[in-house]
């Protein structure tokens, strides 16, 4: 019932061994087993005739017209305001309008400085999370354990100087099974894991019917951080093309059309974040230019749907509200048209590897809003000096309006341990003040 994504079958091995799913569910999936077993129905059908596999064939059939046929499949009030939506739904104010309320509102620095969102997930974390899945741990204890590890995140931050903070997000498991476990139309597995990089895996979720938010997902832990500290808290979310990217998504509907699901889910969380107090949501894109089609013929639909899903989850926010985005893992010079379309206040991208080598590409391309070109590689143990961070910091400042710049790391910090991570951010917040006192 999902547009495939590939991956060895041991990643799903049985759909009866999925305690979370519902009966009607698995019978409309094919994990491993089940796949097998098709390929076994195929063949037996090619050598003996349709009439030895008429009773699978019957399932099979019976199986689609019942989930066509299913509650959720289709909800008739997303799709009346996903049909409703005008371009006017996707634009803001002009930048120069939003980046004077965001600076009086905010009142940063040049070059501030800040980081892409998760901070180290320790064992204890993890062990903490498995505990309150199981049923080991209460919600009032599981709470408790969530804060103090923000408490101390926040308190970290402040001590290093960094200029946004953000509130680490150890409740995440991964930065899209935890929304997909809170949205309605999405199912997740308990087996299904997917080699994702490297010895790094994950569980897509499963998308199967019309996408809605039943109740806020992040406010209560970023409003909890923001509460600890008088400096901006930024709120963090996943984007609709990520989340749809990272998942197995159903076929009987149009990608760009469950993006607008996605995205009006995610609007409606902005709203009751800026509610709560919070000027500063970023909106992840990481996977935008994974899933740019292979065919060009195809590039211009797909980055239409894209960036329109985006500054549709974006666009309610206030003016005084500073929108960011991340992105990574990604040749960004295909889709430069794409990340000034975003329209966001503030892009950060992987830049510490390659010397800023998409500064340049953006200043050509006349990208005139900020800009955080990461200054520290997160994808090993290696502690950036503050001479080379200061480096690449006076490049990105050079190649770019300097007013626009951020400092910030390539990416999350979730797989990183705490002493390189706070060693690596004194250095880069050191490196930020250095080239500030020379502007």
């Amino acid at each position: 019932a999902s547009r495939a994504r590939s991956c060895r079958i041991q990643s799903s091995p049985d759909v009866a061994d999925e305690p979370r799913l519902g009966e009607d569910l698995k019978s409309w999936l094919a994990f491993a087993d089940q796949k097998v077993g098709e390929v076994a129905t195929l063949a037996t059908g090619l050598a003996e005739g349709r009439a030895a596999v008429a009773d699978r064939l019957a399932e099979s059939t019976a199986a689609v017209r019942s989930r066509a046929a299913a509650p959720g499949v289709v909800v008739p009030e997303v799709r009346e305001r996903t049909a409703a939506l005008t371009p006017a739904d996707g634009e803001r104010a002009p930048y120069a309008e939003r980046a004077a309320a965001q600076q009086a509102r905010l009142n940063l620095p040049p070059l501030p400085t800040t980081t892409i969102g998760s901070f180290p997930q320790t064992s204890e974390i993890r062990s903490t999370r498995a505990a309150w899945v199981r049923g080991e741990l209460s919600d009032a204890d599981y709470t408790a354990a969530m804060r103090a590890e923000i408490a101390s995140t926040v308190a970290l931050q402040e001590e290093l100087g960094l200029d946004v903070l953000v509130h680490g997000e150890p409740e995440r498991n991964d930065m899209v099974q935890y929304f997909a476990e809170q949205l309605d139309g999405f199912a997740t597995t308990v087996n299904g894991w997917v080699q994702s990089y490297g010895s790094r895996c994950v569980r897509p979720p499963i998308l199967w019917g019309d996408v809605s938010r039943p109740a806020p997902l992040t406010v209560e832990w970023t409003a909890y951080a923001a509460s600890l500290t008088d400096k901006p808290v930024k709120g963090m979310l996943t984007g609709p093309v990520t989340i749809l990217a990272w998942s197995f998504v159903r076929d009987d509907l149009p990608l760009g059309d469950t993006a607008d699901q996605v995205a009006l889910a995610l609007r409606d969380e902005v709203t009751d974040l800026e509610a709560a107090g919070i000027g500063v949501v970023q909106v992840d894109e990481p996977a935008l230019r994974e899933l740019l089609p292979l065919r060009r013929a195809a590039h211009p639909g797909y980055l239409d749907w894209s960036v329109r899903s985006f500054r549709l989850s974006t666009a309610g926010a206030d003016t005084a509200t500073q929108v960011h985005t991340h992105l990574c893992y990604s040749e960004f010079g295909q889709v430069i048209g794409a990340i000034d379309g975003l329209d966001a206040d503030v892009t950060s991208v992987e830049a510490a590897r390659s010397r800023m080598e998409i500064v340049p590409e953006l200043a050509d391309a006349g990208y005139g809003r900020g800009i955080g070109p990461g200054v520290y590689d997160i994808h090993s143990p290696r502690v950036p000096s503050v001479d080379e961070v200061t480096d690449l910091v006076e490049l990105a400042a050079k190649s770019i309006d300097p007013r626009l710049v951020w400092v910030n790391p390539d990416c999350g910090l979730k797989t990183r341990a705490y002493a390189e991570t706070k060693e690596s951010l004194a250095n880069l917040v050191t490196a930020a003040r250095t080239v500030r006192a020379t502007l």
